[in-house]
């Protein structure tokens, strides 16, 4: 009986590395393979390579596919065979040639995100984002703090770093602080930040990210398809709340008490200095100003828009669909960030002069150096999969697959969601694998019936759910480094084991309620959004 006892004993105290072997071998595989990855940079120029020679071998073979839409519509050839156009020809060289600024500076997501971003900079440098989030967590109630960590780190997303770089940390100090295990603070935190990625409240820098990839992307089948930013912006409206709620159920009934009592022992740094800092006076002020200064801001926008003859409903129909008030919203994320961001700075002191704004969009600027140079690749990816007509021909021959197959209900959305997310696992930046992955994918499932931002909607799920269990997210070490300070052996294994519950929950409660609300009540995706495209 008492070896029984031991052996029992024995087994609980192994570590979850320990426990797991096959887990951690299928871990080790994902690190292994995502390692074997060139950088995303790198990945694109050999994917250009790849496109050129590629287009010259299909051509030589006369790879072709019939046009499925109607005679006369535009794009369409009059033969309405669609075939490859070789890049690997004197044409195809001179077209490279003269396109590959154009390319560049004409690719949407890279004029957008930057107009975005230099707005959310003087939100965020001036302090006024990283004070909402401490007010909005540490002035929960102790039964609300989990829902709140979780949504405000659903929040954070539309300032890029800083739900990683704050929030995190700050919401294992506030659980060490209540009581509670810091690394369940931190997995809720890391849960909403990063599995609820996509989701938002408000429109931030990757909604114009991805419309500006989905839309040449969709007009490789209908040359006129624009997505717009707000695209999916019910969707991840509602989404919020629905990560709210499974992060936090997941933290108190799932991870928390697996995680146990904690012991301060298992400390890497004395935790007798983690002191949490509450809002100032001057904090609680400049966040007061901010506020009214928003309200006024959305005033003057609402009317702008409200009224039957606003200024920005669309100058011949008077509608709110295609007006300039959609088309310019990345302008509106640029102020409504910009204004509040200034009224915060001036209050507390962190902004005084024009020249604390300049430095702040400065700032953010010089941090883009990677994205550019990302954006530069990927554009000439983007533009050589439709030059060479590949994209459209795989789309076509895909959808007939599809059809084939039947597999053209609702149901093929489950698969494309999946696949996502295990390319996700290996790739993680958001851009680079929507800019792979879009130009084949939306085309095809246009084609079986689906409009380009029910395809995108999807997409974001799937890109959202494996945040926060591949060591390939860029932020990873980072949140490995503070889990350390409370488990000083803390591993990989440990972290992803304790956050793929929130990982497998939230895919099955996203896709279920994609499915609801895009199949079951029909409702669209975003303003003007349809669900269904007809080729």
């Amino acid at each position: 009986m008492s070896n029984a006892v031991e052996t029992k004993a024995n087994k609980n105290s192994q570590s979850p590395e320990q426990q797991s072997g096959l887990f951690n071998r299928f871990l080790a595989t994902v690190e292994f393979l995502g390692n074997m990855l060139p950088h995303p940079i790198t990945l694109f120029a050999m994917l250009c390579v790849a496109i050129v020679v590629f287009s010259g071998i299909a051509d030589w073979m006369g790879l072709s596919a019939i046009d499925p839409r109607p005679e006369g519509a535009k794009g369409r050839d009059a033969d309405g065979v669609i075939e490859v156009v070789s890049l690997m020809s004197a044409e195809g060289l001179q077209k490279i040639m003269t396109g590959l600024v154009t390319n560049f500076t004409g690719f949407a997501p890279l004029g957008t995100v930057l107009v975005a971003l230099l707005g959310v900079s003087v939100a965020e440098h001036s302090g006024m984002l990283s004070a909402a989030m401490r007010g909005m967590v540490m002035g929960a109630s102790k039964r609300l703090v989990t829902f709140m960590v979780v949504f405000a780190a659903i929040l954070s997303n539309t300032a890029s770093e800083l739900g990683y770089v704050v929030l995190i940390p700050l919401a294992a100090m506030i659980f060490h602080s209540l009581g509670r295990h810091p690394l369940a603070g931190l997995a809720a935190a890391f849960a909403g930040v990063s599995g609820g990625y996509s989701a938002n409240l408000l429109l931030g820098t990757i909604d114009p990210l991805l419309a500006g990839i989905t839309t040449p992307a969709a007009q490789m089948i209908d040359p006129t398809y624009h997505v717009g930013p707000e695209a999916n912006w019910y969707f991840m409206m509602i989404s919020v709340f629905l990560i709210a709620i499974v992060g936090t159920l997941v933290t108190e009934k799932i991870v928390e008490p697996r995680l146990g009592k904690y012991n301060p022992d298992d400390a890497s740094v004395d935790l007798s200095e983690n002191n949490i800092e509450h809002l100032t006076d001057k904090e609680k002020s400049g966040l007061k100003w901010a506020g009214v200064s928003l309200l006024i801001v959305c005033s003057i926008l609402a009317l702008t828009i409200v009224p039957e003859d606003g200024i920005l409903r669309h100058p011949e129909t008077g509608a709110v669909a295609g007006s300039p008030f959609l088309k310019g919203i990345v302008v509106l994320i640029f102020v409504t960030f910009a204004i509040p961001g200034f009224v915060y700075g001036r209050v507390v002191g962190t902004m005084k002069t024009d020249r604390d704004v300049i430095d702040a969009m400065s700032k953010s600027m010089s941090s883009m150096g990677m994205y550019i140079v990302l954006v530069f690749f990927a554009a000439q990816f983007v533009a050589f999969f439709k030059w060479t007509n590949l994209g459209t021909i795989l789309a076509i021959n895909g959808a007939a697959l599809l059809q084939a197959l039947n597999l053209t209900g609702p149901e093929v959305f489950i698969l494309f969601i999946m696949m996502c997310a295990m390319v996700n696992l290996c790739l993680g930046s958001s851009s680079a694998q929507w800019a792979v992955t879009a130009p084949i994918f939306v085309p095809m499932l246009m084609l079986v019936g689906y409009a380009p931002e029910t395809i995108q909607a999807a997409y974001r799920i799937g890109d959202s759910v494996t945040n926060l269990i591949t060591p390939m997210m860029s932020y990873f070490g980072l949140i490995l480094a503070v889990a350390t300070k409370y488990k000083k052996d803390m591993g990989i294994g440990t972290l992803v084991a304790t956050m793929l519950p929130y990982s497998m929950f939230f895919f099955v409660g996203w896709v279920a309620l994609f499915y609801i609300w895009v199949f079951v009540f029909g409702l669209p995706v975003g303003p003007n959004s349809p669900i269904y495209y007809t080729p």
